[in-house]
């Protein structure tokens, strides 16, 4: 009897414990900016209560959904379970960083809704258009086809290229295809009728790296594109008049990956160890990002997802005007990129990643180690809070995107992982691998969420659609996957 009457106390003690304590809490933006002054919160407080309190401390007019870390983990639980379970002390303010996340959800993907066939040799490149609703691919059969999704049948096969198609790339108002070969030429195609858009764009002397399209908020309709190449250089075209405007040399070794940046510059990455900045009116040098080892193999922008989207988001707005699409283009690019300068980050055959903020400073934000393999691919998530990692040691690694501190590993990979991408709304991540699999990441659970087998042979091209309806992947049995959630 007295046993039972103490345990009646001893939860009572809890229960007003819980009541009346209190935990000391500084709300923070993903940059470290506080929100407001610090505040008592109970330790009952649960996500539910912290969004009602940060959308108030924000004035927003329509409530948006938040989700909450501490120390990099997101809090899932009521802060009095979080504390008690990571023995945090109550003595010290408690920093929680608020992070916006999407208004909409993205299905994941998990089934194949169409195997095609119809390219001869391995499919080496895919990619969506802004708007998701064409798809392209490049084979080293020498062609580039234009898939109709509807049907889910080829709608061209664009024939021009003398040697493998190892790029293309859409201009991001969704007007333009070009694509790069083995041979070094590029070539405009003709989206109504599958045809090349006048000659060849002949200049580079080795085969093309990879393609970038300038930003249509700053720039609309799309004209110039950026090539980079083998041959150590990268060029800048004019898509109307077909002419380079600009050639941009300074590197002392093949060019791997080249951005441009939503500030208007060029990056390129390189063998030479090094990622040049430069300014694209005259082509000048403006700055030299140095600390790799060995080869940079490839670069990813902060505000990629906007950058390669443009104005088109999940509502499947239609623009009346190359200005009003800028105009939308430039909202979505300011809301994403904030206050804060925009981030690249580079992977490099020395198995490391640095992080930059080219715009602030030449030397690294900071370094990320963990990869036992060269670093294939990194990719930042569409709403710039992580940054992914593929790497030749099986693994996908998970990083914070504004500190670059490991978050998590991925391991289920039997082979190399070539590429990854992200779903619209950053909570699901893909990779293709050498293993002959896809595999979709759950960003939430840092767990598998889908193991999706199909493809015969290794997977080297994988891309989902900037609207997040659907997948596509391509490798060495020459066949694209398309998949649906």
């Amino acid at each position: 009897m007295a046993e039972t009457m103490e345990v009646e106390v001893e939860a009572a003690a809890t229960a007003e414990r819980e009541a009346t304590n209190s935990v000391i809490c500084q709300l923070a933006d993903p940059e470290g900016n506080p929100l407001g002054a610090a505040l008592y919160l109970p330790e009952n407080a649960s996500p539910k209560e912290l969004n009602q309190v940060v959308n108030k401390l924000l004035s927003n007019e329509e409530k948006l959904p938040y989700a909450f870390y501490i120390s990099d983990e997101e809090l899932v639980v009521q802060l009095g379970s979080y504390l008690e379970k990571n023995k945090v002390s109550v003595e010290k303010v408690l920093t929680i960083v608020y992070q916006p996340q999407a208004v909409f959800r993205i299905r994941p993907v998990t089934r194949c809704s169409a195997t095609i066939a119809g390219h001869t040799e391995a499919v080496l490149s895919v990619a969506f258009s802004p708007d998701g609703r064409q798809l392209a691919s490049g084979s080293g059969d020498t062609t580039v086809r234009l898939w109709d999704l509807n049907t889910q049948t080829p709608l061209f096969t664009c024939q021009g290229h003398r040697n493998w198609v190892l790029s293309v790339a859409w201009s991001p108002d969704g007007k333009h295809l070009v694509s790069g070969s083995k041979a070094g030429e590029l070539i405009c195609w003709d989206l109504q009728t599958g045809k090349p858009l006048g000659n060849l764009l002949t200049g580079h002397k080795k085969w093309i790296t990879g393609i970038s399209w300038e930003p249509v908020h700053l720039s609309a309709p799309c004209r110039r594109f950026v090539s980079a190449s083998k041959d150590g250089d990268a060029r800048i075209w004019d898509v109307i008049t077909r002419k380079c405007l600009i050639c941009l040399t300074g590197h002392t070794l093949a060019i791997t990956c080249v951005k441009w940046g939503g500030d208007g510059v060029i990056y390129t990455g390189s063998q030479d160890c090094t990622i040049k900045v430069w300014e694209t009116t005259q082509g000048k040098l403006i700055r030299e990002l140095k600390g790799h080892g060995h080869w940079v193999n490839s670069l990813a922008l902060s505000t990629e997802y906007v950058l390669r989207s443009g104005a088109f988001d999940h509502t499947n707005k239609h623009f009346a005007s190359p200005e009003e699409m800028k105009k939308v283009a430039l909202e979505r690019y300011n809301k994403m990129r904030g206050n804060a300068p925009e981030r690249l980050v580079s992977g490099s055959d020395d198995f490391t990643m640095f992080l930059w903020e080219p715009a602030v400073s030449k030397h690294p934000k900071t370094r990320m180690t963990g990869h036992q393999q060269l670093v294939n691919h990194v990719y930042f998530s569409p709403d710039c809070q992580w940054i992914a990692s593929a790497s030749f040691d099986k693994s996908v690694k998970l990083w914070n995107g504004t500190t670059g501190k490991f978050v998590a590993a991925f391991r289920g990979h039997v082979g190399p992982v070539y590429q990854i991408s992200w779903s619209a709304d950053s909570r699901l991540l893909l990779s293709g691998s050498k293993d002959s699999t896809l595999k979709v990441w759950d960003i939430r659970t840092k767990k598998l969420k889908q193991d999706l087998p199909g493809h015969a042979d290794e997977v080297f091209a994988v891309d989902w659609s900037p609207d997040g309806e659907k997948v596509a992947s391509g490798g060495k049995d020459r066949v694209l996957k398309l998949w649906m959630g």
